[in-house]
């Protein structure tokens, strides 16, 4: 926007972040802080039997807040999901959440605490409009956030990812009071995680911070974060792929997991509404699946974000503008094993007509810098494939 005289935005900005390596020791101070006194401790699969975990519940036994945990948490977590995590919290008598894990964790840990007490379904809590009015506020749950992996940021946002098991829709949905109360982010936690994982969650910080920057809508400080978040990730994920226990590179990728979830305050766009259907559908990594597609929507977006994107390689120290900046994503998906193609990320057979309609009614798609219809959208699958 050239006239800031006719700009009008809504600006917000998150939560108490307690950064820094051994922070997870002040977990039950945080809980206690906010009113926890039998807290359920939300993770993965995964993570449940790993020694982080059973360290952070002897933090909470010690200190007198038992050691309660739901696991059952899928990778892209349903409805089903939630219902069997809200089971265990009412039969518990629990009083919050402790979110520990990746973006799949927090989301469903979030969605614990927001559906306890509320009588509607959640899907009528859909990111749209003012649908977040209709929860009774008062009965939702405090959050406290300890992500274990650098990337999804959701232990920054006001919002958690739901797929509707029948459909294979990702959801949205949103209340403020889903913006957890406390965040933990210490880099020690994510040393053990694999390779594999470190790569595809530190691309999705680079997409979030990337489509922010690219989002066409008025928010200054998100652009700026987001162009800092995007040199964070170019200078550490390498080194934290490389060298798991180098726990600056960690602390650093941490940030910006954080720093991309602030920016896209300002938007998403098109490599967020094609990678959340693929998916519901194909049960991909979600992080992967962004880097995945994102070279096909930067030459798509090109047109609308040359400019910009020239500005951001002359900050980040990337030679050619747009066409070095293009490059150097390519070369660090090559670095990290990255696939090449949704086909060689194991998408068989898909049908495009369908994943057009599905990433269309995604609410990703306003932040695109180019408008995005249902034969754009196809074509972009096309090219990813």
């Amino acid at each position: 926007m050239s006239d800031i005289l006719s700009a009008r935005a809504n600006w917000s900005y998150p939560t108490a972040v307690k950064f820094g390596a051994g922070r997870i020791s002040e977990l039950a101070e945080h809980a206690k802080a906010v009113g926890m006194k039998a807290p359920l401790l939300v993770t993965d699969k995964a993570l449940a039997s790993l020694p982080i975990t059973a360290g952070a519940l002897d933090i909470l036994e010690a200190a007198g807040l038992g050691r309660a945990v739901f696991s059952e948490v899928d990778p892209n977590p349903n409805e089903k999901n939630m219902a069997a995590g809200l089971a265990v919290y009412r039969a518990g008598g629990h009083d919050g959440v402790i979110c520990f894990g990746g973006g799949s964790a927090l989301d469903l840990g979030k969605m614990i605490a927001l559906m306890v007490g509320q009588v509607i379904p959640v899907w009528d809590l859909e990111d749209i409009g003012d649908w977040w009015t209709r929860a009774d506020a008062s009965k939702i749950a405090p959050i406290i956030a300890v992500p274990t992996t650098a990337g999804t940021g959701s232990e920054v946002g006001r919002a958690g990812v739901l797929t509707n098991s029948e459909t294979h829709k990702k959801k949205i949905i949103f209340h403020p009071k889903l913006l957890p109360a406390v965040t933990i982010c210490d880099p020690e936690l994510t040393v053990g995680m694999p390779k594999f994982i470190t790569a595809g969650t530190g691309m999705d910080a680079l997409a979030h911070c990337l489509e922010a920057y690219c989002s066409p809508f008025y928010h200054p400080m998100s652009q700026g974060i987001a162009l800092e978040g995007m040199r964070l990730v170019f200078e550490n994920l390498p080194r934290a792929y490389a060298e798991p226990t180098d726990l600056e590179a960690r602390g650093q990728m941490m940030a910006a997991a954080a720093m991309g979830a602030v920016a896209f305050q300002k938007g998403l766009g098109a490599i967020h509404s094609l990678s959340h259907p693929i998916g519901a559908v194909f049960g991909t990594h979600h992080g992967t699946t962004n880097a995945v597609v994102m070279p096909a929507v930067l030459r798509f977006n090109r047109p609308a974000i040359e400019s910009r994107i020239d500005r951001a390689a002359a900050y980040l120290g990337i030679e050619g503008g747009f066409y070095g900046f293009c490059t150097r994503v390519l070369d660090l998906r090559s670095l990290l094993a990255i696939p090449e193609t949704l086909t060689a990320l194991g998408v068989r057979n898909p049908n495009l007509d369908e994943l057009a309609e599905m990433a269309l009614e995604d609410p990703s798609c306003g932040g695109n810098p180019v408008e995005l219809t249902l034969e754009n959208l196809r074509q972009l699958f096309v090219d990813s494939l």
